[in-house]
């Protein structure tokens, strides 16, 4: 039986992401191994690490819900067809220090709250990184899963984010959760980066990091992107494979394409149709191709008749 994510983070299947970032931030602090000197504190602080890597991230979330700790870390079956039609399975790089450091930001964020000794540092006399030069924090890079629809039509979507504000006092700060807000455009590709600047933690002397979403595509399930085109596969016996025939495409945006393949298909046929792809980022009028590979089905059993017809057909 694998280990229960929600379990460690001490929350159950339904929690939020807000709910999640919440969770991580108590019992990380509560367990980190400078504060909890139990001999057990490390690999609970590991823990927690891994659990919050997976549940903040909405695939592998996604993946761990539906196929366990066995699906997620041993891969799953692809919904479209490729040369490795398995994904890659998830493997924890183990270093729970760098998952802290990037959660908080900062080259040592456990030094806002506790003394290098572990005891607690009082916030209302000195503050957190009070030490007069401003520095700010590394920039907190997340990953944006977007639809092939999403990126086709563009899309606006809205992301609530937990973050320290200072309080009036400027000494002390409080959790509070914001809403940020992408206007996706037609065509972008997978690798956009789109910052928010010193949306990060605020804190005295420091100043607060740039947060950068980065486009990533969700698999589809009739499609797959390269570059502008969108490549698609379809399936046609070996009968229709040799005297040709018609093939439809249902595309993003909902039409009924009727292709014509009047040409022999072969194993390394493919076929071109222009404009059909993806819009471009610089003009969203224009669109790349459609490029079609084709699964050619052979029969599974032939009657003696039949034979007797392809020889005729096909060997004389």
């Amino acid at each position: 039986m694998g280990q229960d994510y929600y379990a460690v983070l001490e929350l159950n299947r339904s929690a939020k992401d807000a709910d999640i970032k919440k969770a991580y931030r108590k019992l990380a602090l509560k367990n980190h191994p400078l504060k909890n000197k139990e001999y057990w504190a490390p690999d609970k602080f590991r823990q927690l690490a891994e659990a919050y890597e997976v549940l903040s991230d909405p695939v592998k979330r996604g993946i761990y819900d539906k196929f366990g700790e066995e699906g997620l870390k041993g891969g799953i079956p692809l919904e479209f067809g490729s040369e490795n039609p398995w994904s890659v399975g998830y493997v924890f790089h183990g270093n729970a220090e760098k998952v802290f450091k990037e959660f908080f930001g900062g080259d040592n964020p456990f030094a806002e709250f506790f003394a290098p000794d572990g005891s607690e540092v009082n916030v209302a006399f000195g503050g957190l990184r009070g030490k007069g030069v401003a520095k700010q924090d590394p920039p907190i890079e997340r990953d944006l899963y977007l639809s092939l629809e999403d990126l086709f039509y563009g899309c606006t979507k809205k992301i609530k984010i937990s973050r320290r504000v200072m309080n009036e006092d400027g000494h002390t700060s409080t959790i509070r959760d914001k809403i940020l807000t992408i206007d996706v455009q037609p065509g972008w590709k997978p690798g956009t980066r789109i910052t928010f600047q010193k949306e990060g933690d605020q804190g005295p002397n420091i100043i607060p990091a740039d947060i950068i979403f980065i486009v990533r595509e969700k698999l589809h399930a009739r499609f797959k992107r390269e570059d502008d085109n969108l490549l698609y596969i379809a399936t046609i016996p070996l009968g229709k494979a040799l005297i040709g025939c018609t093939v439809d495409v249902r595309t993003l945006d909902d039409r009924l394409l009727n292709i014509p393949i009047n040409d022999i298909v072969h194993p390394k046929y493919f076929k071109i149709v222009p404009g059909e792809g993806m819009p471009l980022p610089r003009d969203p009028t224009c669109k790349g191709d459609l490029v079609m590979y084709f699964d050619i089905r052979f029969p599974e059993r032939l009657t003696p008749a039949k034979k007797q017809l392809l020889r005729q057909a096909l060997l004389t």
